[in-house]
Parts: structure tokens; C-alpha cells; sequence
């Protein structure tokens, strides 16, 4: 097959969206497909003819692509000159695209899972990976996922959305207390996210989460453990405990090597994994997802079960947590990635 894996793009997920990327494609290679890797935003430059450019880089892999300790710096990619770039598309994404006989969704986070790019693909006949526009649009707001989760029987922290613009930023009118959880209501990887237990602290995490995002969630803090279940066409896979060694599951602990402990299967009875499993495809239905997804949770020391979010295009990169848990019931990597292909072009 040709096919075009999309990664990069302007999100704050930018870098690891190219480490999916570069792994996938690798993968993609190894099965034989013509697979090339291209940047959402920065595009090919100069003309380009389709089946020349499939010949050529079909086969070659592509560098190796690590996610830094750091967010990258979006400005200065903004700042970069793209010669025939079609609004948001970088040059000649959409011609390749059109070309192929799938794109593999490698983006994360904004103009990559909000369902902006499925929705155009939909209206330009692209095939891609993943879920559509809805499911994506929905479930990249966490604070129209957390309204759905409430009135559908999916547990989920108590907490509420609040713009940059409005004046009520206490915890006393929004009718929570502290320690809470502050994060960009459209944000990922856990950048932006900040634990409060003072006041100032507070303060501090609305400046920093308003980097981010013109409207933050902010939650209830839910002392416990983490642990997340992926989703192939609906189905729960194996659940997987995340432990950080040091702190909160950040943006340096989930992607840098030796910093977080993953147990899968998760050292949890059957009825809690069972229990856990089930509302993940319950949050999976709701949400309108299809193909596959992750969706993460909390674990209080009671054992109540809390809902956190659902990630419409999960990280495929060395240390993601879908790999891991698609390997326990026999998916090496290139499988999965195959597997995925798959189900995305049967929805």
C-alpha cells in the first residue's frame, strides 16, 4: 500500500508526533508498504509528482525521531517561510495525501486529533486512521468529554472549565478546594498541567495552564494510582499501571526512558480490571470513537474508579503505553500498526 504517515504539525505534542511517526513508518517499512513520513505543516516544497515521489521515498526510513525534556518552541517553527503551503497544510501534503491509499494519523494534540484535519479529509475523500471528526472534536475538550461522562455512568473527577477572559477564577466559586489539578482543557501530554495545594501554587498553575490554552479544567486531586486501557473497534485491551518514579505523570516522565514504571497486565483483581475495562469502552461509545483509542483513569485508595480523558490518536513512540498493551495479547509493533490500518479502513 502507499501510504502517507502524518506527523509534526503546530501542537504542543509536536515532537512526539514525529517520534510516532518515525516509528511507525519504520514499521510500516518492514511490512513491505510504500510508507512516507511528511510534516502536516512544514510540508514538501518544489513540484512534486506523486508516483515519483512514492518511488523514491517510499522505502527510505526516516531519522529518528526523540521527544526532548522540553516542550518545542512553536514561535520559531511559525517563523519559517512555507513556499506553497496551502493554509494550515504545508506544501503538497494535501496532493500526497489525495495519492495515497491511507494516511496514518500520526498528530496529537491540536490540528491533529481536535477532528479540524478528519474533517477535512472527510469532505476530500482522504481515507485516514482513527476516529472522524466528531469523536475527535468531542473527546479533545475535556470539558464537554467530562459533561458526557457524567450524564452517561462514566465516573470521572469532579471539576469545571473556566475561560481566561472571565473573572471567576476561585476555587470557593467554582465550588472546589485544594489540592487541585489544573490543566488546558485542549491540551495533551500532560503539558500545561499543574497539582496545587496552596494558593499561590494556584495562581501559578492558572498563569502556566493559560500558556496554553484560552480555557483550563480544573479538578479535584485524586490521590492514587494511574493506570490506562487501550481500545481496538471498541474492545478493552489489557489495562496498564503507570508509576512514575518521581512526581505526576508529566510531559518528561511519560517520554523519557527510566523515568516511569508500566505494569501490563496491572497487579488489579479481576473485578477491578473488568470494571475498568468496561468503562473504557463505555467512554469509548459515548464519545463516538471508532478505529481505536486510550483512554486513561485514576484509582483512589477506596478503588473508586475515575475517568480522566480519551485519546482519539494514542502516542506510538518507544515508551507509549498502546504498544505495550496491544503486545500482551500477541502484537508485536509492525502488527499493531498493520492491525490499526486495518480497522480503520473497515469503519
Amino acid at each position: 500500500m502507499k501510504i502517507i504517515v502524518l506527523a509534526g504539525g503546530t501542537s504542543t505534542e509536536r515532537d512526539v508526533s514525529l517520534s510516532s511517526g518515525t516509528g511507525i513508518c519504520r514499521a510500516l517499512h518492514t511490512l513491505g508498504h510504500c510508507a512516507c513520513l511528511i510534516d502536516v505543516y512544514l510540508g514538501v516544497e518544489g513540484t512534486v509528482d506523486p508516483d515519483t515521489y512514492f518511488e523514491a521515498y517510499g522505502n527510505a526510513d526516516p531519522d529518528i525521531s526523540v521527544v526532548t525534556e522540553a516542550a518545542p518552541d512553536l514561535e520559531a517553527l511559525r517563523r519559517i517561510e512555507r513556499k506553497g503551503n496551502d493554509g494550515f497544510f504545508g506544501p503538497n501534503v494535501l496532493k500526497l495525501c489525495r495519492a495515497a491509499d491511507i494516511v496514518f494519523m500520526a498528530l496529537h494534540g491540536e490540528n491533529g486529533e481536535n477532528g479540524k484535519i478528519q474533517a477535512a479529509f472527510d469532505l476530500l475523500g482522504i481515507t485516514y486512521t482513527g476516529a472522524g471528526c466528531l469523536g475527535s472534536a468531542v473527546a479533545m475538550h475535556k470539558g464537554i468529554a467530562k459533561d458526557i461522562f457524567l450524564h452517561n455512568g462514566v465516573p470521572t473527577p469532579k471539576g469545571i472549565s473556566i475561560h481566561k477572559n472571565k473573572s471567576k477564577k476561585s476555587l470557593e466559586d467554582l465550588g472546589l478546594h485544594l489540592p487541585c489539578v489544573v490543566k488546558p482543557c485542549c491540551g495533551g501530554s500532560s503539558i500545561g498541567m499543574s497539582k496545587a495545594t496552596t494558593r499561590d501554587e494556584y495562581e501559578a498553575a492558572l498563569e502556566n495552564g493559560f500558556r496554553y490554552d484560552e480555557e483550563l479544567i480544573i479538578e479535584e486531586y485524586i490521590k492514587g494510582r494511574e493506570f490506562s486501557v487501550g481500545l481496538i473497534e471498541g474492545k478493552a485491551l489489557p489495562v496498564i499501571e503507570i508509576a512514575p518514579v518521581n512526581g505526576m505523570y508529566d510531559y518528561k516522565n511519560k517520554y523519557q526512558a527510566s523515568l516511569t514504571v508500566e505494569t501490563c497486565p496491572a497487579n488489579l483483581n479481576k473485578e477491578l480490571t473488568e470494571k475498568m475495562q468496561a468503562y473504557a469502552e463505555r467512554a469509548y461509545k459515548v464519545l463516538k470513537l471508532e478505529s481505536y483509542a486510550r483512554v486513561d483513569f485514576l484509582m483512589d485508595e477506596a478503588d473508586n474508579i475515575y475517568c480522566l480523558e480519551a485519546n482519539t490518536l494514542p502516542g506510538m513512540t518507544p515508551t507509549s503505553l498502546l504498544p505495550q498493551e496491544a503486545a500482551v495479547i500477541g502484537y508485536d509493533y509492525p502488527s499493531l500498526c498493520q492491525k490499526l490500518i486495518d480497522v480503520s479502513l473497515g469503519k
